[in-house]
């Protein structure tokens, strides 16, 4: 059980920011309300193990090896392995350092570590079938994870498993029984998402009878992916060796030598290699695992730099907290113990990536293969833009300017080492796998400029984002430019294309406002009108039109398969237009009958038939048509503010809050996709939401907190008070800053950042005037 310490336990350390020195109020207790186990069912399970916030490694089990191919066919049961754990199996293949958070495509899985005793198996088998292979049955009973640490026992071995992480070390603590025959598993043939020419190459260097060093490149997600390594135990193995699983054409004079046992050389594509110990009982092997995307010797650097000793308990304690740091800067009281551990679980996950991506002395690979070395930065991979721009990153603009401010220095970077000269997509590891649409890093570079939170030179973001949206060959941005649309004919998910290619092109005539170009202000300000030539007045939907101006002839705007939409159909995704929300709404029809399909769209059930070809869209994450379990109508509850229906955002958002979070281990109603999920419900939890990033306007709903303290970097704090909240009391009667009344359902940036208090009135009764 957790133990939970109440809130008046608190202490003053020092927090060091990039300019001066603040105090910040950090509670100690707060990792006790975070579960690291809260994921989704049946779907991308976010990894339970542990790491640092924002840390490039994430130590975790994996409890099962589903191929993504059976046959050259894709096998639907890899798509609940995204993150390598599913709570609902009982087998561990092993512990990987490498995982993404809850995402709805996936790779990584990198150097899976498992400890074994008795007769050597280098097969990991079947999980149906127990001690078919190196796989271990484990128990929930006996696994425990907060952040920065994890244990679980291993029943097929009576082994206790324990796990934490610096920045970029892994550090295993394996507690064996007596044994003569103890073995330490390093299988580089496993992966996420794994097929068999994902691996390219791997290679090994036993160092010495401690140390072992190499790498691993794989074609997956990230085609042309790079991870060194340098493993360090903490006792000197008493032999070792390897299995190689290739069909091996050619090996030169290598064939002189027995390569399986005690040879300091493994080369080749897929490897398990094996360290054999004798052990007492109860005693104790470490292991220290660094990574780099540069060099064994860059992962050397920063193994001996972060953990040094070992002492893994102090290496628990110095995570833990800075995870504790970390949480402190949103301090809140709920209504129940489990509003808290949802809180703070949300706000945990929110800062498990973008992950941090260049050695200690600070070199990193960049996208063009070279290393490179960060200029007054650090620098960030796994961004996961067509979701986390939404929510994720305007709430680092509110608790991590600093960071979110790197992470911009990140896209541009990427920009200058991209041969497309082009921001990421989707950045993944020196690598850009192009998922999903639009061109979203143009939101996170508008959002930062326009809040002030970022000092990148205004002409060179705006340059690299025209770039991006002058890019022909992606995705139908030929057409768009062409047809003022994009054409079904042309490209498929036209209107889902259209819609947010417009609202990136309003993000850059911020940024042409912001850097004096009157010329591209201008320009991308008319592109940001596209959406209108994608909406069928005589229908009242958005729809695809083809090429010679006509309108597809077969339409439902139910569906969410082919019908110009992905992820969504046009009942939601049909209503992305956040720049231009008023404008929206009077094409639709005006405010009336606009709330009203806000309502239909919350009562009416979606058929089966409509969403069973989306891995994306579930049971668990849906309301009538409204589908909180995917992103693109995460804005929708927010919309009946600008129907002069604020009361019908505050039930809604209320609503979603109870029903599609909680503290249990399928407390998210989808895909956490990389922060996004949780970050909704940070900001719907305080009482305000992002619905336009890229402005300094944040949409009020109902707050589910009822007192939250953001702690801000400049020194300052904004008390949020919720008076007479509760679980009846949703609706908000009047809301004060600073004493003084606000009339409006939007509250300023500005309102945050300067600090003081903002106080909202809560009754059982809504206003409807």
């Amino acid at each position: 059980m957790r133990l939970l310490i109440p809130l008046c336990f608190l202490f003053l350390i020092s927090c060091e920011n990039q300019t001066n020195k603040k105090q910040l109020l950090v509670e100690s207790n707060l990792i006790d309300y975070v579960n690291p186990m809260i994921g989704t069912k049946n779907m991308g399970h976010t990894f339970p193990g542990a790491c640092a916030p924002f840390g490039m490694v994430q130590l975790s089990p994996d409890t099962n090896q589903e191929p993504m191919f059976i046959d050259g066919e894709y096998n639907k049961d890899t798509y609940k392995y995204c993150s390598g754990y599913q709570y609902e199996d009982n087998t561990i293949y092993g512990f990987s350092h490498t995982h993404l958070s809850g995402t709805g495509h996936s790779d990584l899985g990198d150097f899976l570590i498992m400890p074994t005793t008795g007769k050597l198996n280098l097969e990991p088998g079947q999980a149906s079938i127990p001690q078919s292979g190196y796989h271990s049955q484990f128990s929930h009973e006996n696994e425990f994870a907060k952040p920065g640490y994890y244990k679980v026992l291993l029943d097929d071995y009576g082994i206790s498993a324990e796990l934490s992480t610096s920045d970029r070390v892994g550090f295993h603590q394996y507690t064996f029984q007596k044994s003569d025959s103890a073995h330490i598993l390093l299988d580089l043939v496993s992966n996420i998402y794994h097929h068999e020419d994902k691996n390219i190459w791997t290679f090994i260097r036993v160092e010495n009878d401690t140390l072992v060093t190499g790498y691993r490149q794989t074609n997956g997600w990230g085609r042309t992916r790079k991870v060194f390594f340098a493993m360090q135990f903490s006792k000197a193995f008493k032999s070792y060796g390897h299995k190689k699983y290739d069909k091996e054409i050619y090996n030169g004079f290598y064939r002189k030598f027995d390569e399986e046992n005690n040879f300091p050389e493994m080369a080749g594509k897929n490897i398990r290699a094996f360290f054999n110990f004798s052990t007492k009982e109860k005693e104790q092997i470490k292991i220290k695992f660094a990574l780099s995307s540069v060099s064994t010797n860059g992962a050397l650097l920063n193994l001996t730099s972060e953990i040094p000793h070992w002492d893994f308990n102090r290496t628990v304690k110095e995570t833990q907290e800075k995870w504790n740091q970390e949480l402190s800067k949103i301090l809140v009281e709920t209504e129940t113990k489990e509003q808290k551990e949802t809180f703070y679980t949300a706000l945990y996950h929110s800062m498990l990536s973008p992950c941090i991506y260049e050695d200690v002395d600070g070199n990193y690979r960049g996208l063009d293969q070279n290393i490179h070395q960060s200029d007054n930065f650090t620098n960030y991979t796994v961004f996961s833009l067509w979701d986390t721009y939404r929510a994720l990153h305007p709430l680092f603009n509110i608790i991590q300017p600093e960071r979110n401010n790197d992470m911009i220095k990140s896209l541009l970077a990427h920009h200058d080492q991209s041969v497309h000269h082009a921001l990421p997509v989707w950045s993944h590891y020196a690598n850009e796998n192009w998922c999903m649409i639009g061109y979203h890093s143009v939101s996170l570079i508008a959002d930062a400029l326009v809040k002030g939170t970022s000092n990148v030179d205004k002409q060179r973001a705006l340059q690299a984002c025209v770039n991006s949206a002058t890019l022909s060959y992606f995705d139908g941005i030929d057409s768009y430019i062409k047809y003022k649309y994009v054409p079904e004919d042309k490209s498929s998910s036209s209107v889902s294309k259209t819609l947010e290619y417009a609202y990136d092109d309003w993000c850059i005539s911020q940024i042409a406002k912001l850097a004096g170009d009157k010329e591209e202000y201008e320009e991308f300000t008319n592109r940001s009108l596209n959406y209108k030539n994608v909406y069928d007045p005589k229908i009242g939907y958005m729809r695809p039109k083809l090429s010679n101006g006509e309108w597809r002839k077969e339409f439902d705007p139910l569906n969410t398969h082919g019908q110009g939409f992905i992820e969504g159909n046009a009942w939601n995704y049909g209503l992305y237009v956040p720049h231009q929300i008023d404008n929206m709404i009077e094409m639709m029809g005006g405010q009336e009958q606009f709330s009203n399909h806000l309502d239909k769209i919350f009562t009416t059930k979606i058929e089966d038939k409509y969403i069973e070809k989306n891995e994306d869209i579930t049971r668990d994450g849906i309301i009538g048509n409204y589908v909180h379990g995917n992103e693109p109508g995460h804005h929708i509850p927010y919309l009946y503010n600008w129907c002069n229906h604020p009361w019908k955002t505050q039930e809604r958002v209320r609503m979603i809050m109870d029903s599609m979070y909680s503290n249990q281990e399928d407390g998210l109603c989808g895909n956490d996709d990389a922060g996004q999920m949780s970050a909704w419900y940070v900001f719907s939890s305080m009482g305000f939401y992002p619905v336009l990033p890229g402005s300094d306007e944040y949409a009020i709903g109902s707050p589910l907190l009822k007192e939250a303290t953001i702690q801000l970097p400049n020194g300052k704090k904004l008390h949020i008070n919720a008076i007479n909240q509760s679980s009846k009391n949703i609706y908000v009667q009047k809301i004060e800053i600073n004493g003084e009344e606000h009339k409006s359902n939007i509250l300023k940036h500005s309102a945050i950042t300067n600090g003081g208090a903002i106080t909202f009135y809560m009754s059982d009764s809504p206003i409807k005037k």
